[in-house]
């Protein structure tokens, strides 16, 4: 695709339809007295506040999360006459951010984007959101998840709304389960999942032909694992980075043995925008590997009578996993015109309604950012039949949460480049990690 302290069980996204021009008003001909046609005066222009204001709303979203996207734009648009919505789809959340920047450089805005940066709000590039929150009927801050909500603000201010809530999850195909006799719910830690993996994997020739797991490429999954373990990204006092710690070196080396060594794993990398996603998936659908983690998101694009879902698991001797959970967040540029950003809010407010977060959970499995919405009718029934649903929103109440980097990235970036050294690269994790330390310890020097 789409990081937690301990956040209460909730659940997602609603109500989709259709798209109703907003017409402007028209001249209509007038009958005189003497029966003949006389054309009546061209109806002015309607007065600019009475015309609808017609906004971008940028987003990366493929699949059926872009379609859900799109529908659930349609439906606003049809519900009132005040506000347009032009969804503009990205290759994926990191290409969104990009052209935002790019837009914000020229002056050219969208007046709302499914895309957070802390560090640009600091410097002034998103506008706060405070007042235009409190023109909003209904709006009920205390509904939002608290969590989730305190993730959109800097300083004391809201910067960014939480649109729905997401964390890594297990999918895993029920037939290679019950052909290897693996129960999912004795599978509660990683080393029970390795030893599963491997009484799955089919190998011919020294080559894997079914493999026993499949990890998400890049790394969230790995930094999930090592927050299971205890790890940390920063010292308690914020001054030291701790990512070639024990619980770093001793996961991540794990995950490339399971990958490189005993060939029981493995990964998709590159490709355009979420290519190497569906990739993994399409591996699990197809019957080329027994599971993988992925996205609570993932659940729109699964067939659940093949496939069922698990938390991720904890290490033995520590517990229940603690992966990351963490909101998807929409802002409003700061260069957007007055009309607009109240458009946006309008739209961001419809979004997040609890009807509408919950239908979006149960078409996407998404974590609603509404505690209202586990109570909605929908959601309770389809919860009562799909137990999947349930899944990411038991894992998200013993959840991580998800890091705020200080340097504006710099950490994350010395990560992620970690990450593929491991992953693809066969490098030995201390290797990676140590010289990702010192990157990200100069970063952090600097900022402090």
């Amino acid at each position: 695709m789409n990081v937690l302290k301990r956040l209460p069980l909730v659940s997602m996204i609603a109500g989709l339809t259709l798209l109703t021009a907003c017409g402007g008003n028209s001249a209509s001909d007038n009958v005189t007295a003497g029966g003949g046609a006389s054309a009546a005066p061209a109806a002015d222009a309607a007065p600019a506040q009475d015309k609808p204001v017609t906004i971008e709303f940028w987003y990366g979203l493929g699949g059926k999360l872009g379609e859900n996207m799109e529908s659930l734009i349609q439906k606003f648009n049809a519900s009132q006459q005040e506000v347009i919505v032009k969804g503009i789809v990205q290759a994926d959340y990191s290409e969104t951010e990009q052209k935002l920047q790019a837009a914000i450089a020229t002056g050219q805005v969208p007046a709302a984007v499914l895309s957070s940066n802390m560090d640009w709000a600091r410097k002034g590039y998103f506008a706060p959101m405070d007042e235009l929150i409190a023109q909003q009927p209904d709006f009920n801050k205390e509904d939002f998840v608290q969590t989730f909500l305190k993730q959109g603000q800097v300083d004391g201010k809201q910067y960014f709304l939480p649109m729905y809530g997401t964390t890594q999850v297990m999918y895993y195909r029920k037939d290679a389960f019950e052909k290897n006799g693996i129960d999912a719910s004795q599978l509660k830690t990683w080393e029970d999942l390795a030893a599963a993996a491997k009484k799955m994997t089919v190998q011919n020739g020294g080559k894997t032909t079914f493999f026993g797991w499949e990890p998400m490429w890049g790394s969230g999954n790995m930094i999930d694992a090592v927050m299971s373990k205890g790890g940390s990204i920063l010292s308690e006092d914020g001054t030291k980075v701790t990512i070639d710690s024990p619980e770093w070196v001793e996961t991540w080396d794990l995950f490339r043995k399971w990958i490189h060594e005993d060939k029981i794993m493995r990964i998709h990398s590159g490709g355009q925008g979420w290519e190497y996603w569906y990739k993994t998936i399409d591996d699990v659908m197809k019957g080329q590997a027994a599971g993988y983690t992925g996205s609570s998101g993932d659940q729109g694009d699964l067939d659940f009578s093949i496939v069922s879902a698990m938390e991720q698991p904890g290490w033995a001797g520590t517990g229940e996993g603690k992966p990351v959970a963490e909101a998807l967040m929409a802002g409003i540029p700061a260069k957007a015109g007055d009309a607009e950003k109240q458009a946006a809010m309008k739209w961001l407010a419809y979004f997040t309604n609890s009807e509408n977060t919950a239908f979006w959970s149960i078409n996407t499995g998404y974590i609603s950012v509404r505690q209202s919405a586990l109570k909605d009718p929908a959601f309770v029934s389809f919860s009562e039949t799909n137990p999947q649903i349930k899944v990411p929103l038991m894992q998200a109440s013993h959840a991580s949460a998800p890091f705020q980097d200080p340097t504006g990235g710099k950490i994350s970036d010395a990560l992620k480049i970690a990450a593929d050294k491991v992953q693809i690269e066969n490098t030995p994790a201390a290797e990676a990690l140590k010289e990702a330390q010192q990157t990200a310890q100069a970063a952090l020097d600097k900022v402090k």
